[in-house]
Parts: structure tokens; C-alpha cells; sequence
């Protein structure tokens, strides 16, 4: 069956991170994060805000991926919780110390659109790129 042209490599083994890794990625992400994300896409609430809002960016590992996530404000009283999280872009480590970009689609599908980045490259297409939009 031929590949899909949303399939960037075929299946393979998962890498390990190593401690050092994963401190690396949060410290470049956390940066990325404060210099970056919160100041573009964090806006004060309106005054009579009805609607959800994005109230903080965040990044953490979850097994073998790193996670962009944002939390979005519930100003309405009839509001289930007070906030919840949102997924936005997820980083997969390859081999080579490279990455994988994926972005979430509104399916809930996570799609791979740009491989083989290194950690800096990374970074700056999540902070640039409309397709990692929180």
C-alpha cells in the first residue's frame, strides 16, 4: 500500500531520551514559551468575557513526546470546569537527535508535517509556523 502523503516516515522503533534530553527540550521550550508564545498569543480578557479565552501556554513530556498545551479560561457560569487543556503541537525525537513536528487536527489526529528538525529549528517553526496556533 503506497504511503499517504501526510505519512513523513514509515513506522519504527521508538528512541530513547535520555534526562539530559528532556532537560534541554523543556529549558529551550520554557524560553520559547515566555519570550515568544505568552506574549503573541495571550491577550488580556475582555471586560464581559462570555467566551473561552487562552490563559497560559505550557510544554511537558508525556512518554516518548513533548507537548505544546494551552489553557484556556471558562468565564461562563453554566462552565463545566474553570479551564481545560488543549494540545497544540507535539515534538517526536528521532534517532539523530532530530525531531518530528506534528500539529493537532480538529478530528483529534495528530499529523506530521515537518521531520528531521534539529532542537533550534524546532523551536522557531513551533513559534512561527500558523499550523502550531494555540
Amino acid at each position: 500500500m503506497p504511503r499517504q502523503p501526510w505519512e513523513i516516515r514509515p513506522a519504527k522503533k521508538r528512541v530513547v531520551v535520555t534526562a539530559s534530553m528532556k532537560a534541554l527540550v523543556e529549558t529551550k521550550a520554557r524560553d520559547s514559551i515566555e519570550r515568544v508564545m505568552k506574549p503573541k498569543h495571550i491577550l488580556p480578557p475582555e471586560k464581559d468575557a462570555r467566551f473561552n479565552y487562552v490563559s497560559d501556554i505550557g510544554a511537558k513530556w508525556y512518554r516518548n513526546y513533548f507537548y505544546f498545551f494551552s489553557t484556556y479560561a471558562c468565564p461562563s457560569p453554566k462552565a463545566l470546569a474553570p479551564s481545560f487543556e488543549v494540545k497544540f503541537a507535539r515534538m517526536e525525537p528521532l534517532r539523530d537527535g532530530t525531531f518530528a513536528l506534528y500539529f493537532l487536527r480538529h478530528t483529534g489526529e495528530w499529523v506530521g508535517i515537518f521531520d528531521a528538525l534539529t532542537l533550534d529549528e524546532s523551536i522557531k517553526t513551533i513559534e512561527d509556523s500558523e499550523w502550531f496556533t494555540p
